[in-house]
């Protein structure tokens, strides 16, 4: 197996850098489709356009309809072709995001992505998460290129909700797990090869800044400014947890997620969060010292991520419930099977409820 590591082309972050989007476009195509949902839409229409303008770029505006589903990306890919593009602009959070990937894949036109939260690791992969139109999971859809530029805007980042932030924290906090999940077992990574050293090190970093720098950036984001604690956990969150997982490997924490989309009671929570809950899940799972499980629960009382299930709105346990989303999680070409030994849904449900437990 070829050891392989992949990325974006250009990944550019900075306090407002989205001023600059007209810049970074340019290169790409002189006429583009920005997608974005109404609130975003309103938040950089402005400065988007004065940027364009500066650049000589026509941009057409298409808001995104709030799930990343085949409906909508046929939907949005159709106005695009229409409006015969040269390039997409996804702005927004981590489902606008895997549109636009989608949107550019069809048409087979650069791609850039600017993310106004850093709430996931999305932003720089080469696929997309897509969910059925009710918000399941549905598929991972792989594309041959990573986007073509990454602009983070951390003065955005630093004025959106905490939570996001937080959540992109939980997100990340999976990255070194299941990265060293996958080389303990050998299996092939999302970049479709082994993961290279070097992968394995920006996964490794992640989680210490993490643990670094998390409560701090947490903090400065809870007053709407930034600071060096934050920047680096944008980073972390967004550049380090993205190549850290595609070319590391994902493994149980992201199926469990997975399965976890299956509880209505989750349905108000971000991805992060339930990858957050999934990555204690994989501790326990693989039988991980307490000493490590207890960091890992510590790190997220702190920052306020959910160690439990009562945290994620799951007030009743109820067992065959559980299963269910055992089960899902163990479906076939799902990624808990990158773990080291064999995995099967009974395994999964008791390391959910010692989980639970633990972080009770």
């Amino acid at each position: 197996m070829d050891n392989i590591i992949i990325c974006p082309s250009k990944y550019v972050q900075g306090p407002n850098v989205m001023d600059n989007l007209g810049a970074y476009v340019k290169p790409l195509g002189s006429s583009v489709i920005v997608l974005a949902d109404d609130f975003v839409t309103q938040l950089v229409e402005k400065r988007v356009s004065v940027s364009f303008s500066e650049q000589n770029i026509e941009g057409y505006f298409a808001l995104f309809g709030g799930e990343c589903s085949q409906p909508e990306i046929e939907r949005l890919t159709a106005v695009a072709k229409d409006q015969r593009v040269e390039a997409v602009v996804g702005i927004g959070g981590g489902k606008t995001l895997d549109t636009a990937k989608a949107v550019g894949a069809e048409l087979s036109i650069p791609v850039v992505i600017v993310p106004t939260i850093a709430s996931t690791d999305a932003p720089t992969s080469a696929l997309s998460v897509i969910y059925t139109p009710e918000g399941e999971f549905s598929e991972y859809r792989f594309y041959t290129k990573n986007p073509d530029v990454v602009i983070m805007d951390t003065q955005i980042v630093a004025q959106a909700p905490t939570r996001l932030l937080v959540s992109g924290m939980g997100d990340a906090l999976s990255t070194y797990f299941e990265a060293r999940a996958n080389e303990r077992s050998g299996k092939g990574t999302m970049a479709g090869g082994a993961p290279t050293k070097a992968a394995q090190a920006l996964a490794k970093l992640c989680f210490q800044i993490l643990m670094s720098d998390g409560l701090k950036a947490k903090i400065a984001c809870d007053n709407n400014l930034s600071s060096r604690a934050l920047e680096n956990i944008v980073e972390a969150n967004t550049y380090l947890s993205g190549i850290g997982f595609e070319s590391s490997g994902l493994a149980a924490a992201h199926a469990i997620h997975n399965g976890l989309t299956l509880l209505e009671e989750c349905h108000h929570l971000y991805h992060g969060e339930k990858v957050a809950f999934g990555t204690i899940t994989q501790l326990v799972l693989e039988n991980a010292p307490m000493e490590e499980i207890n960091e890992v629960i510590e790190f997220c009382c702190n920052v306020g991520l959910p160690t439990n299930l009562t945290d994620m709105g799951v007030l009743h346990i109820d067992k065959d419930k559980l299963l269910n989303v055992a089960k899902a999680a163990c479906a076939e070409g799902e990624t808990i099977h990158n773990m080291p030994f064999k995995v099967t849904p009974e395994l999964v449900l008791s390391a959910i409820l010692t989980a639970h437990e633990l972080g009770s």
